[in-house]
């Protein structure tokens, strides 16, 4: 219910009353949804991360499960980062993409290196060795994260502007008020997600125990 409150209210003041950039006009207001996306999508990764490290520590298989759907959202939101950023780049600068710039081609590569994880964990047969295994990869992927984050925040060119300096966010107050209520929805939205999922998994786990005792 939070989730969808939040995502409508950002909607509305992202269309409806946040004016436009005065550089870019309406493009801009992608602005709104490609950042809190990819924010959320590094989020995510790093969640997935830490529960990794979890049940290496621990051994826990719910630390596990866990991990996995933390990762399988941060390659959905990661998918939408690069969407939304390529649009963005289209409608404003006029191009889709561009392999000169070491902030996009990092991001592509964190996308592409949590994606692969799915392709590992099923290569393996369930059960504490895929965990292992998972968990292993999952840690080695999050040195990426810093690393695609600082390259967006070092650049100085015209893909990736940077909006907040240690003086502040570079803009209105009400596009920054925009922006904290955009980024809040989504990372809103990515907790249910990440819950609804989870409860998905959980059932599923019940289901097959449950099987496994009446045969």
């Amino acid at each position: 219910m939070l989730a969808a409150t939040l995502v409508c209210t950002s909607i509305a003041l992202i269309f409806f009353w946040v004016p436009e950039d005065a550089d870019q006009g309406f493009s801009q207001k992608i602005f709104y949804f490609h950042v809190p996306i990819a924010i959320t999508a590094y989020a995510c990764f790093g969640w997935g991360a830490l529960k990794a490290f979890v049940h290496l520590w621990k051994r826990s298989p719910e630390a596990d499960v866990q991990s996995y759907v933390a990762i399988h959202l941060g390659v959905i939101f990661g998918a939408l980062t690069l969407i939304t950023g390529s649009i963005w780049a289209r409608a404003s600068w006029g191009v889709w993409w561009t392999w000169s710039s070491q902030q996009l081609v990092l991001f592509l590569v964190l996308f592409l290196f949590y994606s692969a994880y799915f392709m590992l964990r099923f290569s393996v047969d369930p059960g504490p060795a895929r965990a292992n295994v998972s968990a292993v990869y999952a840690l080695f992927g999050v040195v990426l994260i810093p690393i695609s984050f600082l390259a967006i925040r070092l650049a100085n060119d015209f893909i990736h502007p940077v909006v907040f300096t240690s003086a502040g966010p570079q803009m209105a107050g009400s596009m920054f008020f925009t922006f904290c209520v955009a980024l809040a929805a989504m990372l809103a939205l990515a907790s249910a997600l990440y819950r609804l999922e989870l409860a998905g998994k959980r059932l599923d786990a019940t289901m097959k125990r449950l099987r496994e005792a009446l045969e």
